[in-house]
């Protein structure tokens, strides 16, 4: 079976599993749509009309292949979330047959991981809940062994991935604040190990989604975002889609 009819295939099975009252949970402001004339990568669109689209919610590999096989030629209906920096129309992409996102799909299929920040909750849960589904599974690039979430404790693959999105699980040893800042630590030696940054002034948001920032001390946790150098490697949080409770 072709990669393309394979996640035909997952955007069908997906959208029978849901209750037919259930809505979208990832969605924006409707866009006018239009056909798509080129896959530059793998979660950017060129249409027919000149205009380029990001592919809201999920980071991809720059091989556009998987995205290439199931959308190019094809009439998509968008809802939009913003422009990037780039002025890039950053949307919810769906087939014009489809009830759900191209990107729900890719995520189900284990061709793309959740981004760090999607706003709203129900958006962020469905999205996490189809990777951890092809994950557990070994679907698509989760069969890759360089795919898969970076131990805390590789310090030297966390500092590899320095500048670029990844995700990295561990235990927390201790949760400190400091001024503005909390400190959700890995390792004893703060000017070494990696460390997750949190700003308190998200600490309310973080609450709202269910997370105590304080009682992650000795807990098991997932973080997703870009890797930054401090003093030792870092990713900042500020959105609680970013870290999830793996114990």
């Amino acid at each position: 079976m072709g990669m393309g009819r394979l996640i035909a295939g997952v955007i069908a099975g997906i959208a029978t599993a849901m209750p037919a009252s259930a809505e979208q949970p990832c969605t924006g402001t409707p866009v006018q749509g239009g056909t798509v004339a080129a896959v530059q990568d793998g979660r950017t669109l060129t249409l027919a009309d000149g205009r380029e689209v990001r592919l809201a919610g999920i980071e991809a590999p720059a091989d556009g292949d998987v995205l290439r096989t199931l959308v190019e030629g094809q009439p998509l209906r968008l809802t939009g979330t913003g422009e990037d920096r780039y002025g890039r129309l950053v949307a919810y992409v769906f087939r014009s047959a489809d009830t759900e996102p191209v990107q729900l799909a890719l995520l189900a299929a284990g061709q793309a991981r959740v981004s760090a920040r999607i706003g709203a909750k129900s958006c962020a849960d469905a999205l996490l809940a189809a990777e951890l589904g092809a994950r557990k599974a070994g679907l698509g690039r989760w069969a890759d062994p360089n795919f898969a979430p970076l131990s805390s404790q590789n310090l030297t693959m966390i500092s590899a991935a320095r500048g670029h999105f990844a995700l990295i699980q561990g235990r927390v040893l201790s949760v400190r604040e400091s001024g503005a800042t909390i400190y959700v630590n890995f390792g004893r030696r703060w000017t070494r190990d990696f460390s997750v940054i949190i700003p308190k002034r998200a600490r309310g948001s973080f609450a709202a989604a269910g997370i105590d920032i304080k009682t992650l001390e000795h807990r098991r946790i997932r973080v997703r975002g870009i890797v930054e150098q401090r003093s030792g490697p870092i990713v900042q949080a500020i959105a609680p889609e970013q870290i999830e409770l793996i114990d």
